[in-house]
């Protein structure tokens, strides 16, 4: 049993930050402990200042299954604090709202739901805890909206995540707005933009993107240095060896002319995609023409996404029926499994093809998706030899450290924060075996083009964009 001595120092850092600052951001890089840091400020504040009495905290939902009461029973100093999960159907969400708790949980999806349930203000709760804020990052969001309404009601506030910018500074006004409610990057996201930023890339009056000006980050960092503490693992914590491994495939010369021609048939369909388009003519009069679709990132991770597919094993058509055209990776994924008998392997998959085929042809190896609190109970404990998990599901605040070292991406996925989030699964703090990150790539295919973007650390999809404008100059020549 842990107690409060075992904390770190960087930990009692953060717990005297939250203690010391009412409304505060913790962007702790992935495996620092966030939770038992923020866990520990929770109980001075509740059993030794008696400043609160209730603290709501909002996160992914299998965070809020496991991730919070588990860390808690694991030390001395915060066995004691009740939890209670809003969870589950109406009936049974409600249910836990009743119950006596010093903390309730609440998934981020269920947030419109519970501000609705209170009357869409004031919330019976004292102190507001966001785990993972980048989720808050849209301004747009129902999730967004509904906490900003209830933001004011709070006594605390704190927002913690380890990547507060994951597609680069436009994102951080959402979230810390629902920190300090606008106090230090201006009362609207209007504002913040025409003081910090520049229009990018436009379509007459639609802004596709917004450019930072040249010293804008260093004053945005400084703007919100008093109430945000950030660190770095490698600068606090002596993590494994971890070993990035590209294995490349090949695919045989017939199958290869097919993803070759199934390429040039999706570019030339998107180039071929026309919009109405409303102009002025000479006498200022409005007239209607058809013009070639613009490329943008939507469409284009749409192309990718066929792509990527293929490289995979199978593909969707029109009508979500599914088509294989190979099983170069459920192969390879076998002979990994096969050579490394006996130990525990999380495999991510992109697709929900690939996790059916995986789940039919490896049937023998036992495979198990991760799904719920015993799933990660069960890994932890060495139960599960073969486990597949979407990153998205599986990308924030799990501890399966203990559960194994060895990842296999069986597909590649463009998102950066989620490749990262999901390699920090295992490749964290109490991780006691050198950690292998195998991925899967497909020679000369969109595979490639995903792993350069990864390895460069593009946030902003600018990879994606350059991978699918090579293919269009390409292929123009057919049109």
């Amino acid at each position: 049993m842990l107690t409060e001595n075992n904390l770190h120092k960087y930990q009692r850092a953060v717990v005297e930050h939250i203690i010391d600052n009412k409304f505060c951001g913790v962007f702790l890089e992935m495996g620092l402990g966030k939770t038992v840091s923020t866990l520990t400020a929770i109980n001075y504040l509740m059993n030794d200042y008696c400043e609160i009495n209730k603290c709501l905290v909002v996160a992914p939902k299998r965070v809020v299954e496991s991730v919070w009461e588990e860390e808690a029973e694991n030390w001395e100093h915060l066995r004691h604090l009740r939890f209670s999960k809003v969870i589950g159907n109406e009936r049974q969400r409600v249910a836990a709202l009743m119950k006596q708790a010093d903390i309730y949980l609440v998934s981020r999806d269920n947030v419109a739901w519970l501000c609705a349930f209170y009357g869409g203000a004031k919330l019976p709760f004292d102190m507001l805890v966001i785990d993972e804020l980048s989720s808050f990052k849209s301004y747009k969001s129902i999730r967004f909206k509904a906490l900003r309404a209830s933001r004011p009601f709070f006594k605390r506030a704190v927002g913690l995540t380890g990547t507060p910018a994951p597609n680069g500074y436009i994102d951080l006004w959402a979230q810390l707005y629902l920190i300090d409610r606008g106090e230090r990057l201006e009362k609207t996201i209007t504002r913040y933009r025409e003081r910090y930023f520049r229009p990018g890339k436009t379509n007459g009056h639609i802004v596709y993107n917004y450019n930072l000006m040249n010293d804008s980050e260093y004053l945005i960092n400084k703007k919100i240095e008093d109430i945000c503490i950030s660190m770095k693992a490698s600068d606090y914590i002596q993590m494994p060896f971890k070993t990035d491994n590209y294995i490349k495939l090949r695919m045989p010369d017939a199958v290869y002319e097919q993803y070759k021609s199934f390429e040039k048939e999706k570019v030339l369909e998107l180039l071929n995609q026309t919009e109405t388009v409303e102009e002025q003519d000479e006498n200022g009069e409005s007239v209607f023409v058809e013009k070639p679709v613009e490329i943008n990132v939507v469409n284009a991770a749409s192309l990718s996404g066929k792509l990527l597919q293929f490289a995979n094993g199978a593909v969707y058509d029109d009508d979500r029926i599914v088509h294989e055209v190979h099983k170069i990776k459920i192969d390879a994924l076998e002979e990994i499994l096969e050579s490394n008998a006996g130990k525990s392997i999380l495999v991510a998959w992109t697709f929900q093809h690939d996790r059916d085929r995986i789940m039919e042809y490896l049937a023998k190896y036992e495979p198990r998706e991760l799904k719920t609190g015993k799933d990660i109970k069960d890994w932890n404990e060495g139960k599960i030899k073969f486990m597949l998990a979407h990153p998205a599901s599986a990308g924030h605040g799990l501890n399966l450290q203990t559960g194994g070292h060895i990842i296999v991406w069986f597909g590649q996925n463009w998102s950066l924060e989620l490749y990262q989030q999901f390699n920090a699964r295992l490749y964290r703090q109490g991780q006691n075996e050198h950690v292998i990150i195998h991925h899967l790539i497909m020679k000369d295919t969109e595979d490639e083009s995903v792993i350069k973007s990864l390895q460069n650390k593009d946030k902003k999809q600018e990879g994606l964009m350059q991978s699918i404008k090579a293919k269009i100059e390409k292929y123009k020549k057919f049109m």
